[in-house]
């Protein structure tokens, strides 16, 4: 029987310049199906966000796109997914993205994806919800990233238990078997799950 747990994937609607990117996001949705988890995304059918999409439907999972009018063009919306929400606005997109999920996972990508995955960091750091919230540091993508964050940690701007909520992976399966590890520790409450986690 398939998992009602979903994951939201945050990656570049771009390919990226190797093509370990595009294998990722592929390997990833192709991950999640088989566990029988869902895949929430940015809804679009481009870049590394399609190549999730693409995998997790070539193994017969369940993706559910969020996009806003304004990225209807840019990012082309993927109109062959299981569940497409076409929201008014950026926030309302990770809003939704937020209170469908379970769980959270940066792909390597750009500003937008550095923004998704804090800001589900940050409603970690205040308790807002205890989703995991994971790095997939993939071929070393996010390295230099991580060194800023062990150096705001030591100049004391993100400390104590906080630095226990960012989790790193290198590979999908240690990164699911680290998802799977913090449901396991937290079972959140229904409110928690379903939480629109806009600040605003």
């Amino acid at each position: 029987m398939p998992s009602e747990k979903n994951i939201a994937i945050f990656c570049a609607s771009a390919d990226g310049n190797r093509p370990l990117y595009l294998e990722l996001a592929h390997e990833m949705g192709r991950a999640l199906a088989q566990r029988g988890y869902g895949t929430v995304y940015g809804g679009a059918q481009v870049g590394m966000m399609g190549a999730v999409a693409a995998g997790a439907l070539s193994a017969g999972g369940r993706v559910i796109g969020v996009i806003p009018h304004v990225l209807e063009k840019v990012e082309i919306t993927h109109r062959g997914i299981t569940e497409l929400h076409i929201v008014p606005n950026m926030h309302e997109r990770k809003a939704l993205i937020a209170a469908k999920s379970d769980a959270f996972i940066a792909l390597p990508g750009g500003i937008g994806t550095f923004e998704e995955i804090f800001e589900a960091l940050t409603w970690a750091q205040l308790r807002i919800h205890e989703k995991p919230c994971l790095f997939l540091n993939a071929g070393g993508y996010y390295d230099k990233l991580l060194d800023f964050m062990d150096y705001i940690a030591a100049e004391g701007m993100f400390r104590g238990k906080n630095m226990d909520l960012l989790k790193v992976a290198t590979t999908v399966e240690e990164a699911l078997a680290i998802v799977e590890a913090g449901w396991a520790a937290h079972q959140p409450t229904e409110a928690s799950r379903t939480a629109g986690l806009s600040l605003t």
